[in-house]
């Protein structure tokens, strides 16, 4: 199945970790216009392999600065048709149970993972509805689904509250042609899992438990979310896409 793209211009956040590497490539691939917005830059090799991305270096959290980059990008195209949002913080030293963590570790963890999606959406969704038009892709976890005994308590209730926010988005603009969607990945192969390398046996013995027998690629997320920005998905919203090589499914 081929996809074919309605719109013209895409905002990614997080932009520059895998996932949105990912998700900035393929749809430079696809001729349309990327903003990749992160504190760290995707490099100067990234950006002359994709000439339809352009980088902006800033910190989600702060609403005045992220609100400058967006509309600078959005009088330049006329509009933002796409924004796919793969902001997201794990801190696994410092995140820890509800009841040990250190109150300012849990709120910079909402901050970054949670408000900055409010933060988004007051700025991009008035213009999507606008241009009568758009389709925003949210990445959450399956973290979000359950409790844990090890458990990084601030990153979960994080990306469930994501699950939320994204649903009602999707009811509330449905009447303006705009749709919203929810990735929840499982285990990913990026920079966030950075144990992995230290402990390569680690990821070897998660592998064994995940009913396909591998971690995910940043390609798996950016495969499933092209597909729900994609106009053949314009039936689809207010949905949670878990990618996860079947772990969820186990009993």
């Amino acid at each position: 199945m081929k996809l074919n793209y309605k719109g013209k211009s895409a905002i990614i956040t997080g932009a520059s970790g895998g996932m949105g590497l990912a998700i900035s490539k393929k749809l430079s691939q696809n001729n349309i216009s990327v903003l990749m917005l992160d504190l760290k830059s995707p490099g100067k090799k990234f950006l002359d392999n994709n000439k339809n991305c352009v980088f902006k270096k800033v910190n989600v959290t702060n609403f005045k600065s992220l609100k400058l980059h967006i509309e600078s990008f959005y009088k330049k195209k006329k509009s933002v048709d796409y924004l796919v949002n793969t902001t997201g913080v794990l801190w696994f030293n410092k995140d820890i149970s509800a009841v040990d963590i250190n109150s300012n570790i849990w709120d910079k963890v909402f901050e970054i993972n949670l408000k900055s999606m409010m933060y988004l959406s007051k700025i991009i969704v008035p213009k999507m509805i606008k241009n009568k038009f758009g389709s925003m892709v949210h990445i959450s976890s399956i973290d979000a689904l359950s409790g844990d005994d090890k458990p990084q308590d601030a990153y979960g209730a994080s990306k469930a509250a994501m699950i939320r926010l994204s649903k009602s988005f999707a009811i509330q603009f449905a009447s303006n042609n705009i749709r919203s969607n929810i990735i929840l990945p499982g285990p990913i192969d990026t920079s966030m899992q950075i144990r992995w390398k230290k402990n390569p046996s680690a990821k070897k013995n998660l592998e064994k438990f995940i009913p396909l027998n591998k971690v995910g690629k940043p390609e798996d997320i950016a495969n499933a979310s092209m597909f729900l920005l994609s106009d053949q998905a314009s039936y689809i919203t207010g949905t949670e896409l878990i990618v996860d090589g079947g772990i969820t499914s186990k009993p």
